[in-house]
């Protein structure tokens, strides 16, 4: 079967989904329950110098020689600003209920200035299509993308860096805000902080303890700051953000060295946002750890009164927790990108903490596969933090990188990942029976894209991109996927294929292209 849109590009393999044979161990999802797919500006766009945009200090980092495996860039990426109505149409096919992404500071605002018109056309047009073919849009203000001229002023330790957010994200406001309900002002500022300004791995690329606290604490304000600001444009609009969690357990729980080591990454990593956010108070035993770094200096009265700042939606990233041992492992996990760049522990109240393999089966990336944290996770969120302020929560990224091979066809039997997001599924299903109220689930990512420091060596997509084509191949996890939002069934982990990954290319997936 061919059907023929308007770009020349190609996307082989969706096709509408029919409800299959219900199998021994299925679990019914909610109705209610919303699951989607989630992807970033950067790592998809392209059009790098297109229609106004201008550097980000991804830019600048993927071009610095080292920083990124293999010297990929960003600049065309998955090209998605040209084939972004293919993708929506792709969406459609899937049967996904809802696409959170994010928009480009330096589209919309080149050089953290002037509003650039021609970049909010695009996001415009992508919203269009999005609600046109029933799919619910869910916007991110910022994913790591600062522009390289506000990094030259200071970046995210300078201050003013705050209130530039703002005007951007009234920008943004101004022209989608009719169309878009859910808003998240940040993605993971802990990865912007301390990856970026901390451990030197990403963008852009410092390793300064007392940087990555300022950036802390600025990047936070700024949320506060845009959620006040659009609240007063239009009250009912769902707010918040979106937080990277890990679950610390003390290796050993009976030495309290190991006990301490997971309670600073646990400050570290969980608390130093949550805390807050929902409290209006740093940790006490966190501003201990880190003293001696400064970050108190950059607390203004009334800052902690705008961070504070009610909000209605606390987005959930989780791919995997840790264990936590005082002395290093024989045979350490390591993710770490190694391109002869200096980097350091991002980790500041932490250096001497330690992860630990626990013979769990591990991703491409070398994380650890535990779904129950994720179980306990959003029990503990719910009961600790959300609950309590009636704040709602959503899995707002969820997924895993393997060692794709791909057939003939370009399509992917990924076995791996289809286990593994049946299992956190599950796991988000196990919280829900447990009495916290998640409402969706957003796996990361619908496509193959810019891995950051990685490049395009890490694949999380449950489409495939062919870099050199750009043909986008649904996997057998997006096949699965979809008959999961199809049928509401949620199959067990280890269940048996449902008919597609027996390679039938009559039956299993479909033999034409969509041409987009």
């Amino acid at each position: 079967m061919t059907a023929h849109l308007t770009h020349p590009a190609d996307v082989r393999g969706a096709t509408p989904v029919t409800p299959e044979l219900i199998l021994p161990g299925t679990r019914p999802v909610p109705t209610s329950f919303v699951l989607g797919a989630a992807t970033a500006a950067y790592q998809i766009e392209g059009a790098r110098h297109e229609d106004g945009r201008r550097d980000s200090i991804w830019d600048t980092f993927s071009h610095t020689p080292g920083a990124v495996v293999d010297g990929d860039t960003g600049d065309v990426a998955c090209d998605h600003y040209h084939r972004y109505a293919a993708d929506v149409a792709l969406m459609r096919s899937l049967g996904l209920q809802s696409y959170r992404f994010s928009t480009s500071w330096t589209r919309v605002c080149p050089d953290g200035g002037p509003v650039n018109a021609a970049g909010l056309d695009f996001y415009e047009r992508l919203v269009d299509a999005l609600l046109e073919a029933g799919i619910a849009p869910w916007l991110t203000l910022y994913h790591w993308d600062l522009p390289q001229a506000l990094e030259h002023r200071g970046g995210w330790t300078e201050r003013s860096t705050t209130d530039r957010f703002v005007d951007y994200a009234l920008a943004v406001h101004d022209r989608l805000g009719d169309r878009v309900r859910t808003w998240t002002t940040l993605n993971e500022p802990f990865c912007s902080a301390f990856l970026g300004y901390t451990g030197g791995m990403h963008a852009p690329g410092r390793t300064s303890p007392a940087d990555g606290l300022a950036a802390a604490h600025h990047l936070m304000l700024a949320h506060g700051k845009a959620v006040q600001a659009l609240r007063d444009r239009d009250p009912s609009l769902e707010l918040g953000l979106t937080l990277n969690f890990t679950v610390a357990d003390p290796l050993d729980p009976s030495d309290p060295r190991d006990v301490d080591g997971a309670r600073r990454v646990d400050a570290q990593m969980n608390r130093i946002f949550l805390d807050p956010i929902f409290r209006g108070e740093y940790p006490a035993d966190l501003l201990e750890d880190v003293r001696h770094l400064g970050l108190e200096d950059h607390i203004m009265d009334g800052d902690l009164a705008v961070i504070s700042t009610p909000i209605d939606v606390l987005g959930v990233n989780y791919y995997n927790g840790e264990a936590i041992g005082h002395e290093a492992p024989a045979a350490p996990l390591d993710d770490s990108v190694n391109g002869g760049r200096e980097t350091r522990s991002p980790l500041p109240a932490a250096e001497h903490a330690h992860r630990h393999p626990r013979g769990l089966p591990v991703t491409d990336m070398d994380w650890e596969i535990q779904p129950e944290g994720l179980t306990r996770l959003l029990v503990r969120l719910h009961r600790e933090y959300a609950g309590p302020a009636g704040v709602a929560l959503h899995v707002t990224e969820n997924g895993a990188a393997f060692d794709d091979v791909a057939d003939d066809r370009g399509f992917v039997q990924d076995r791996d990942r289809t286990a593994y997001v049946r299992a956190h599924l599950g796991a988000v299903l196990d919280a829900v029976e447990q009495g916290v109220p998640v409402r969706g689930y957003f796996y990361w990512s619908l496509l193959d894209n810019f891995e950051w420091a990685w490049g395009y060596a890490k694949r999380f997509g449950i489409v495939r991109v062919d870099y050199d084509t750009q043909v986008r191949t649904p996997k057998a996890s997006a096949l699965d996927y979809a008959r999961i939002i199809a049928t509401r069934q949620l199959p067990p982990p280890d269940a048996p294929p449902t008919g597609i990954e027996t390679h039938d290319d009559t039956h299993d997936h479909p033999s034409g292209d969509t041409r987009t």
